[in-house]
């Protein structure tokens, strides 16, 4: 049985309607969702009526978009956490009574304390239709399979696509509660057109394969959907994907409070901005917007969150936007090269601005060196330094490490300007991860990072 008519099967956008909108019109449509949602939370929201009272702004006095951008304020996860703790799990964020929650997400609570997320039936809808932007438009419809390597925890992480295939109306195969192993078995009995995880797990499943005798590229995996960390968009990683699976890789970069932001672009080159079901602002150390074609922190609202509205929220993610057309026909804002690292992860060696996703691309150019690794960053006299340790392949013998070496911070060198020194470990040393990878460790005290990190304005 056919579920969509031909013509709509073949056409190229899920909705051609908003994501070839004109720029002028989208803007307009913005203001009035904008001010909608201000309404809505301040009126439903202790933790937002707080917030703007203590600005002196009121939701009326919001009329054009150089209102938004200047008068209302900035919100951080610290600024969520302090009203959830009011009343426990949701507290003052909270907008609507928990009758109305379908389910409830939270984050690692890697600082301490976890960021509670309520999600009603509606927002989970849309959370869905946010994955199908990039799903259709790569030709993914309802008659194909999906198949999700991911433990059904409390963590967001994959519900969201997971949300988003039930909105297609495609096959949903579980692999929860296996390991590698067992799931490379599935994969093999159910044969899926598609596979999700974060770019790490991707690789990972690749060396349990070979150890099993299994050549994923022969497997029946068509399309592999990545998320939860940067990689999709950065060519070198995307390329060890691809020919690992043999298939083709695309990217969603998703913020957990917020839902499935931006939907990767079909070209595969970066992300865009999903503007049927978010707004976004990148701004300077000091807030400010900064020019179309340069990079700065991402700043979301998102239309979706009901339970706990979020409006002009502080990722800490640093991206690049433009409004340039990518290639895939949408108007929608595009960030090339997905997100580039996070502003506390943001390392300036001798006025150098180094980002992480740039030497992972750049430890990619070395034959012999696999896509494992570390970044360090320490701090001794006046200034930062950076050591990465990176595993070599297994392939490679321990004599060529030194070489690897050499190699490796030559090119680091050449390509970004500063000394930057590598540590190649033997295969196995570090560890592996099926969700996020934690890739960044900064050693340095706090007052000597990235000062964006920090910054409270309004």
């Amino acid at each position: 049985m056919r579920l969509f008519k031909p013509e709509v099967e073949a056409q190229r956008f899920w909705n051609p309607y908003t994501q070839t909108m004109p720029r002028a019109e989208l803007d307009r449509l913005h203001l009035k969702k904008l001010q909608t949602l201000i309404a809505y939370a301040y009126h439903r929201s202790p933790m937002y009526r707080s917030l703007l009272d203590r600005h002196k702004v009121r939701p009326a006095e919001i009329q054009t978009m150089d209102d938004f951008v200047k008068r209302l304020p900035f919100i951080d996860k610290k600024d969520v956490l302090e009203a959830q703790a009011t009343s426990p799990p949701f507290g003052d964020a909270q907008a609507i009574p928990e009758d109305f929650f379908l389910q409830r997400f939270a984050t690692s609570g890697s600082t301490g304390v976890p960021l509670h997320i309520p999600l009603t039936y509606y927002s989970s809808v849309l959370w869905g239709e946010s994955w199908l932007y990039i799903l259709w438009g790569i030709g993914l419809r309802p008659r194909h399979s999906f198949y999700f390597p991911f433990h059904w925890g409390i963590f967001a992480a994959f519900w969201s696509a997971y949300m988003g295939v039930r909105r297609l109306g495609g096959t949903v195969v579980s692999g929860g509660g296996l390991d590698s192993k067992a799931r490379i078995q599935q994969i093999l009995q159910y044969r899926p057109d598609a596979i999700f995880g974060t770019p790490t797990y991707m690789l990972y499943l690749g060396e349990v394969a070979r150890e099993m005798g299994v050549d994923l590229r022969k497997t029946s995996v068509s399309y592999v959907l990545v998320a939860g960390e940067p990689g999709g968009s950065i060519p070198s990683t995307r390329q060890a994907m691809e020919e690992t699976w043999g298939a083709k890789a695309y990217e969603l970069y998703g913020i957990a409070e917020l839902g499935p932001t931006n939907p990767g672009c079909p070209m595969q080159g970066g992300v865009h901005l999903c503007e049927e079901w978010y707004h976004a602002l990148v701004v300077d150390e000091a807030g400010n917007p900064v020019p179309y074609g340069e990079v700065g922190e991402h700043i979301v609202t998102a239309y979706i969150q009901h339970g706990q509205p979020l409006i002009k929220y502080r990722s800490h993610d640093l991206v690049r936007w433009t409004d340039e057309p990518c290639g895939c026909g949408t108007t929608w804002l595009y960030y090339p090269g997905g997100v580039l690292g996070r502003t506390d992860h943001m390392i300036i060696i001798k006025g150098v601005n180094v980002y992480p996703s740039a030497v992972e691309a750049l430890l990619h150019k070395v034959a012999g060196l696999s896509e494992h690794y570390e970044l360090h960053v320490g701090r001794e006299a006046a200034n930062d330094f950076v050591t990465v340790k990176v595993e070599a392949r297994p392939e490679t013998s321990a004599e060529r490490y030194g070489g690897l070496k050499g190699e490796a911070e030559g090119i680091l060198k050449s390509m970004i300007g500063v000394t930057i020194g590598v540590e190649v470990q033997a295969p196995g040393t570090l560890p592996r991860y099926e969700l996020k990878a934690k890739r960044f460790f900064d050693h340095r005290p706090a007052e000597h990072r990235w000062q964006l990190a920090g910054r409270t304005g309004g």
